[in-house]
């Protein structure tokens, strides 16, 4: 029997992108298949620390080992914002397009595009805490390209690749993604434990 494993997380792309990594190792449920329906808050100042609070929100009300994660993209010309605060960058509703117009904006005719994309998944098994980090560098570029993935996808172009995560599709960015690095180490993780 597959050991069950709870993702902390109400985003359907994140779920299927996490799923696709772990392949048949574990059986991974989401909030909404344990009954909870809240939004977990993330008031932490870092991503490991937004991690840790998902992870030990389901945890100590529901009992299962889980493991959350942050996701940011840091961009270098604006500071590494937007940072804790991608999903939310152009305001509280978690619009991708807004974020992203908000983005190329605050970049537009900035010389220096460099900008890299961090997972921390924070993970809770057996009563100890774990965290595990991906990263990919790359560039903003200046207009969306692409149709694929979520979030920023459509105007990041990884290091070493000739189109954005929104146009490599998710058999590629599900290979080469910071979420994708961060779960691998995961996965490597649980397979020794």
């Amino acid at each position: 029997m597959k050991r069950k494993l709870v993702f902390a997380t109400n985003n359907a792309h994140k779920l299927e992108e996490v799923r696709e990594v772990v392949g048949d190792s574990f059986d991974i449920l989401s909030l909404k298949d344990i009954g909870c329906h809240e939004d977990i808050e993330e008031p932490g100042e870092t991503l490991q620390e937004n991690a840790l609070i998902k992870a030990r929100y389901v945890k100590e009300k529901y009992g299962y080992d889980c493991f959350g994660d942050d996701t940011g993209l840091e961009v270098d010309a604006l500071n590494g914002a937007p940072g804790i605060y991608s999903a939310r960058y152009a305001g509280g509703d978690h619009d991708a397009k807004a974020n992203m117009r908000k983005l190329l904006k605050e970049l537009d005719g900035m010389a220096n595009r460099k900008a890299r994309f961090r997972t921390v998944i924070a993970l809770i098994l057996d009563g100890e805490e774990y965290l595990f980090e991906g990263k990919i560098e790359g560039i903003i570029i200046t207009e969306e390209k692409g149709s694929a993935g979520f979030g920023y996808d459509p105007v990041f172009l990884p290091d070493g690749y000739a189109q954005t995560f929104a146009e490599l599709g998710t058999e590629v960015k599900n290979e080469i993604s910071h979420r994708a690095l961060a779960t691998k180490a995961l996965c490597e993780f649980l397979k020794k434990n």
